[in-house]
């Protein structure tokens, strides 16, 4: 096994139980087309591919790349990219190659290092979401990320990030991924998530205006939210709408869960 790398944030996942977790969490038909990002030695994607119509790898280690193109080059669904997931256009990149796309999932262990990047890539923004979506995205992250992630109003791990991706998809916990099922052990624990993507039918009006006003409101997790938005929104107004909606008005942003924060947002974007 190729000795890891701490400029790229390596570290190598060699749990059964891990891998067939991420695996089921995917829920594979043979028609899918994947993408995974970091596929490292290949222990998932060796898995992935005879479950699946294709699956694009995208790996910025070199040399990894040539083990990967010895290891698995012979397989007809299978294309490694070599290059930053952060700046490739794979669609444009696959052109060539079209029974690869358009990839409907994504299946990876991601560099803990560029989790909000990578995310952005995926899912969007609140402002611009990505367009078309995929249909299910599972990633293996940190796990204190994840939780924040999956939070809900009023829990300690509740915030902006929390918002923003339940706006843009149903996120799903899956399980735990202790340190000791990677070599080498990173320094935190690990979890599976899953991202479903989807159509709110209770959406912003402008969601640009949403996106500031959540930055703005989990500015100051100390302070009230209409201390942080007094810059945005009159202060007499936010405490007429808080009313209306049975919230005290030294309420904080925690405490208001998605369909709140739509709800403000589409109240003052009037």
């Amino acid at each position: 096994m190729p000795q890891p790398r701490k400029r790229f944030a390596q570290h190598w996942l060699r749990s059964e139980t891990a891998l067939e977790q991420i695996i089921q969490a995917a829920n594979l038909k043979k028609s899918d087309r994947l993408l995974e990002i970091g596929p490292g030695t290949g222990m998932l994607t060796r898995r992935l591919i005879p479950l699946v119509q294709s699956l694009i790898a995208v790996e910025l280690d070199w040399d990894l790349c040539k083990k990967l193109v010895k290891s698995l080059g012979n397989k007809d669904n299978f294309l490694l990219l070599q290059g930053d997931i952060l700046k490739l256009d794979i669609t444009t990149e696959a052109q060539q190659f079209p029974q690869f796309l358009p990839i409907n999932k994504v299946v990876a262990n991601i560099p803990y290092n560029i989790t909000s990047p990578i995310l952005k890539k995926l899912l969007g923004s609140i402002a611009s979401p990505k367009n078309p979506p995929y249909d299910l995205i599972v990633l293996l992250i940190q796990k204190e990320v994840a939780q924040r992630i999956v939070a809900y109003p009023g829990s300690k791990n509740y915030g902006a990030l929390s918002i923003k991706m339940q706006y843009l998809a149903e996120c799903n916990y899956i399980c735990d991924v202790p340190k000791k099922s990677f070599s080498p052990p990173p320094k935190v624990d690990s979890a599976v998530i899953t991202f479903r993507p989807r159509s709110l039918l209770n959406s912003a009006i402008n969601p640009k205006h949403l996106e500031t006003l959540i930055n703005l409101g989990f500015s100051s997790r100390r302070k009230m939210l209409r201390n942080n938005l007094k810059s945005f929104i009159d202060q007499e107004l936010l405490r007429e709408f808080l009313t209306e909606i049975d919230l005290n008005e030294k309420v904080r942003a925690e405490n208001l869960d998605l369909n709140q924060w739509i709800a403000l947002s589409n109240h003052f974007s009037q």
